[in-house]
C-alpha cells in the first residue's frame, strides 16, 4: 500500500507540473489559435482554448453550466480515485498507474477550468485536411491511463 502511495504521489506531481509547464509556455509565446507547423502534413503546434471537453463535448452550453458541470464532474473523480488508491490493497502497480494517469490529466484540465473557464490546448495531429481535435499533456495522461 505505501508503494501505491509513493507511486501515485510521485506520478502525479509529475504529470501535472508537465501538463502545467507545458500550458504555461504556450499561453506565454503564442497568440490564441497561432499555429507552427512542426511537421508539415502530420503534426503542429497550435494554440486554442476548449471551454468544453473531449471533441468540444458541451462547447456550447452557457459557460456557468459548463464551469459547475466540469468542476463537479472533475472534483467527484479527483476524489474517487483517491479513494481507490488509499484503499486498495492490490499491489498491482499498473493499476494504480492507470489511475494515476487518470487523475494527473483530471487535475491538470481542472487548473485550467478554474483559472481561465476552458482547457488550453496546443498539440494539432492531423493528416492532410483531416484534423484530431486538438489536445494537450493532461488529456494524453487521461487517455494512456484509460487504455
Amino acid at each position: 500500500m505505501k508503494k501505491n502511495i509513493i507511486i501515485f504521489i510521485l506520478g502525479a506531481a509529475v504529470v501535472v507540473a508537465l501538463d502545467q509547464i507545458t500550458k504555461a509556455a504556450i499561453v506565454g509565446n503564442f497568440s490564441i489559435h497561432e499555429s507552427h507547423t512542426v511537421i508539415d502534413g502530420l503534426f503542429n503546434i497550435v494554440y486554442v482554448m476548449n471551454p468544453g471537453a473531449a471533441f468540444g463535448f458541451l462547447a456550447n452550453a452557457s459557460e456557468t453550466f459548463r464551469r459547475i458541470f466540469f468542476i463537479g464532474i472533475t472534483a467527484t473523480v479527483i476524489l474517487l480515485i483517491i479513494y481507490y488508491i488509499v484503499k486498495s490493497s492490490l499491489q498491482n502497480t499498473l493499476y494504480v498507474i492507470s489511475l494515476t494517469l487518470i487523475f494527473s490529466g483530471a487535475v491538470g484540465n481542472l487548473i485550467d477550468r478554474i483559472r481561465f473557464g476552458a482547457v488550453v490546448d496546443f498539440l494539432d495531429v492531423y493528416i492532410g485536411t483531416a484534423h484530431w481535435p486538438a489536445f494537450n499533456v493532461a488529456d494524453s495522461s487521461i487517455s494512456v491511463g484509460a487504455v
